[in-house]
Formats: C-alpha cells, sequence, structure tokens
C-alpha cells in the first residue's frame, strides 16, 4: 500500500532505498512477531490476547481479573519459529516479486532479478506450504479469524 509511494517506478534515490529497507524489516518483524501471539476466552466472554514464553501466556494487559490458562500449548515451542520463519520468507517473497522493490534494492542487477522475480515466490511458496503441514500450529492469535 505504501510501496507506490515511496519507489518511483523502480527509479529510487538513496533516501527512497532506505525506506523501502525500513519497510520490509518493519513487515518481516510484524510477520515473525505474530506467530508468537495466541488468545484465551475468559470466564467472562471476552478473548484476551498474549505473547507465548517458554513459562506460559504472558497477557498484554497485565493485572487482568480474569485467570490466565497454564496450558501447555500456550508454551513457546520449535513450531512457532518454524512458523515465524516461514511467514517472513513468504513475506520476503512476495516483496521481491515487485519490480519496484529490486529495481530499488539491486538496480544493477535488473537481468538477475527478472529470474528471482519468476522462480523465488514458486520456490518459496512450495518448501513453506509443505512445512506449515508437516508443522501445523494451534495458535489463535493476533490476526487469526478463529480466535
Amino acid at each position: 500500500m505504501v510501496l507506490p509511494s515511496i519507489s518511483k517506478h523502480g527509479e529510487c534515490s538513496h533516501v527512497q532505498t532506505i525506506m523501502i529497507n525500513l519497510l520490509l524489516a518493519l513487515g518481516a518483524l510484524s510477520c515473525f512477531f505474530f506467530h508468537f501471539t495466541d488468545s484465551f476466552h475468559g470466564s467472562d466472554g471476552n478473548v484476551y490476547y498474549g505473547f507465548v514464553t517458554p513459562r506460559g501466556l504472558s497477557v498484554f494487559k497485565p493485572g487482568l481479573a480474569v485467570q490466565v490458562p497454564k496450558e501447555e500449548r500456550f508454551k513457546v515451542g520449535f513450531t512457532d519459529f518454524v512458523h515465524a520463519i516461514m511467514s517472513m520468507l513468504v513475506f520476503v517473497a512476495i516483496a521481491f516479486s515487485d519490480h519496484r522493490v529490486t529495481s530499488c534494492l539491486f538496480p544493477e542487477r535488473e537481468k538477475d532479478m527478472d529470474q528471482v522475480r519468476d522462480s523465488f515466490p514458486l520456490m518459496v511458496g512450495v518448501v513453506c506450504s509443505s512445512l506449515f503441514l508437516v508443522f501445523p500450529t494451534s495458535r489463535r492469535g493476533m490476526g487469526c479469524m478463529s480466535a
């Protein structure tokens, strides 16, 4: 959504390249972060969100009158890291499939980037889809429709 106003159709200045890098880093970090969130329904019927840790769910609103569940599923695990890394890879693959991003970040390698735009998203899609099937998750974090 913000990319067209930053990129100028692939002809970027130094400042625009920095802004694209920051935008990509912010997007990738949010993909990573949101895979470590989960939710539960409190006794009052409301949905509460938190961050999964090795000790359990750390709710975003401290001091709640609702009892936070101590179940094992609310602890961080290997699958969380797999999903977070794969989510970041999918985000990067989608970002690099846009000619405005690759033209700004790699202006001298236009021919190589055409090949990357054609093959990288497909390869990442196949690998990540396979890994998402092998390592399913039961997280109902922020942004999930089944919370």
